[in-house]
């Protein structure tokens, strides 16, 4: 009589055979890494990750080279790539490893969470990936993944109810050669989600688990996982001075630590279009363009923005009200952590 495998040991088979092997962040247990490849993994899809993490390695091939690269750098490479916390705690992190762990990562996950950006769940993947702790990940390819599975009806909207989750997927992981499955089991339920779990029309025929998912059984897998609470999306206005000379410089800032584009260079930003002339001498104000108006759509908020170019003979000073900036040259610009509407924008 042959024994059932359990939802773990059969996850790490069926990724043996099926699951992905070609990722550039895959094949190592180099914590540092797995650990780039996480952050630059939420909230983005893996083939615009690719090119980005393969010019990360390239410039920083260690946790020690991303610390000694200055901030700037840093969101500079990362420039496009969005929600740009993460590349202010990955530089953050990276001194700390240094800093305070003598430049080795820290081999399990509760530790690993004490660094800036590392939550519960990126800090179980990096544990499980490269040290082999039992620990389970719960992000969001995963947690369809399990809602489906067992059927769970219940609101991840609620703290509550996530925190059982995570519970319950802490007893779902492989029985079987647990240290050297653990890799494969962590890979192995990402690669499920990603490839045949997907949020509309999953493959439930090549799914490894399908006998037994309840989702399937009820005939309706899109009906998980449950979470009813979204947040209220919200616009705003924006003008921006787009202020240029004959030579292609560009008169850039850099934003605040706080808010939005936090630690970019950006061009000048005001709340209206009546604070940008405030703040511009008035013997510009007649050179004047307005450049229309274009969307930016960001996770909860519409930015809609409003270039107005000012073209100048040379790189004049334009006023001590107009704050901290400089002129960049434009072979200089590109280079910067610059918002993608502000790329954009220049790049027309």
């Amino acid at each position: 009589m042959t024994t059932k495998m359990s939802f773990g040991d059969t996850v790490v088979m069926w990724q043996k055979k099926y699951g992905r092997h070609d990722l550039p962040w895959q094949n190592t247990q180099d914590p540092y890494a797995v650990w780039l490849s996480e952050i630059m993994l939420q909230q983005t899809q893996v083939a615009t990750v690719r090119e980005y993490f393969a010019r990360f390695m390239a410039r920083f091939p260690t946790v020690a080279d991303l610390a000694a690269a200055h901030q700037d750098e840093v969101l500079g490479l990362w420039s496009g790539l969005g929600y740009y916390s993460r590349a202010r705690n990955l530089h953050r992190a990276a001194l700390d490893v240094v800093a305070l762990h003598s430049g080795v990562f820290p081999r399990n996950s509760e530790a690993l969470q004490t660094l800036p950006g590392i939550g519960r769940s990126t800090a179980a993947a990096v544990a499980s990936l490269c040290f082999g702790e039992p620990i389970a990940i719960l992000d969001g390819n995963v947690k369809r993944v399990l809602t489906r599975y067992l059927g769970f009806k219940e609101d991840l909207a609620s703290s509550r109810v996530e925190k059982n989750l995570w519970a319950i997927a802490q007893t779902m992981l492989p029985l079987r050669d647990v240290k050297q499955a653990m890799p494969r089991y962590t890979q192995g339920v990402m690669d499920l989600g990603a490839t045949v779990c997907t949020p509309k029309k999953p493959q439930c025929a090549q799914c490894p688990v399908v006998d037994t998912c309840v989702a399937k059984a009820e005939g309706q897998p899109e009906a998980y996982p449950v979470k009813t609470r979204k947040l209220k999306r919200t616009s705003e206005q924006l003008w921006l001075l787009q202020a240029v000379t004959r030579q292609g410089h560009v008169w850039l800032m850099k934003r605040p630590q706080t808010g939005v584009w936090a630690g970019l260079y950006c061009l000048p930003v005001f709340e209206s279009f009546d604070a940008l002339l405030a703040t511009l001498p008035v013997k510009y104000h007649t050179q004047l363009q307005d450049g229309g108006v274009f969307k930016h759509v960001l996770t909860h908020k519409d930015l809609h923005l409003h270039p107005v170019e000012l073209t100048l003979p040379s790189t004049v000073k334009l006023g001590a009200a107009m704050g901290e900036g400089q002129w960049m040259a434009e072979a200089d610009w590109p280079s910067l952590g610059l918002p993608a509407p502000i790329r954009k924008l220049l790049a027309c």
